[in-house]
């Protein structure tokens, strides 16, 4: 188990294309999942062998039971943060720590059961081709019902506005800008300058990755929701002040004015009610 709190690593990793699971590690961001951290970290060990879990500075109980002997098997690698610094906090630290440890690849997922630990191996699959940097699931490239809820419609129209504006201003061909189960190249995260602590960390990354050249893929991944009453914290809550937020980032990294551009990519009645997490 270890505590880590340093910086994004610049150092080089060795390419090739033979990688095996022991040249992957598996990242799992963690925020109150008491409910699911056991049974998810349980299933991902089976096809990962290097698992590293970012406790965001959860107070209801997760930090306990990641200390109890079967998860501390299971999960091999812990951060912690005394208190929650955000998911993009989550996120770059995990990248600090594949860069540090010497990996090749990072496969980042949910811990709430929205990520199937099963789809590990056909990212493996796809990182052997060693056609791409990024590696992104996407819900809607090819739609799979696992016969969970269907996805709320607030949620997918802001993904679809964001996603849309990404692939206008950086000639992207995205169809889902927020899925958490991605693979990245470890040498190549070397390249960006990641700083964003909250859930919009993805649009800069995408901003950046584009600037720097970096070869996207998308793969299909499940649609799974298996709860409405999951929403965001604080002023988030709003999806104005949300869209807001990510406006701001998009805004920052392109260097441009999107505010008109956003507005008029999402219909009134789609964003009335609070959304959940995109």
């Amino acid at each position: 188990m270890t505590t880590l709190r340093n910086r994004l690593s610049r150092g080089p990793t060795t390419e090739r294309t033979d990688y095996t699971d022991q040249d992957v590690l598996v990242a799992l961001p963690v925020f109150n999942e008491a409910n699911h951290v056991e049974d998810v970290l349980r299933a991902v060990s089976h096809y990962a062998s290097n698992l590293l879990v970012i406790d965001d500075g959860s107070t209801d109980g997760t930090a306990r039971l990641l200390e109890r002997g079967g998860l501390r098997h299971a999960c091999t690698r812990l951060v912690t943060h005394d208190v929650n610094m955000g998911y993009g906090r989550s996120l770059i630290d995990a990248f600090s720590c594949a860069g540090g440890e010497g990996f090749a690849w990072i496969i980042t997922m949910d811990c709430d059961h929205q990520h199937e630990p099963c789809c590990i191996p056909e990212f493996l699959r796809e990182i052997r081709k060693d056609d791409a940097h990024i590696i992104s699931g996407s819900r809607y490239l090819r739609p799979t019902n696992l016969g969970t809820i269907p996805a709320p419609p607030e949620r997918v129209a802001i993904n679809r506005a964001v996603t849309g504006l990404l692939n206008r201003h950086l000639g992207l061909c995205l169809t889902d800008a927020f899925c958490g189960f991605k693979a990245y190249r470890v040498r190549a995260l070397a390249k960006l300058t990641l700083t964003e602590a909250g859930y919009g960390l993805p649009l800069q990354l995408w901003v950046q990755a584009r600037r720097a050249g970096l070869t996207i893929r998308e793969i299909p991944v499940p649609l799974i929701y298996h709860d409405r009453k999951r929403n965001f914290a604080g002023i988030l809550e709003n999806p104005r002040k949300r869209m807001q937020y990510y406006l701001a980032i998009m805004e920052r990294e392109l260097g441009r004015d999107l505010c008109g551009e956003f507005e008029e990519s999402l219909h009134p009645a789609e964003i009335r009610r609070p959304l959940g997490r995109s």
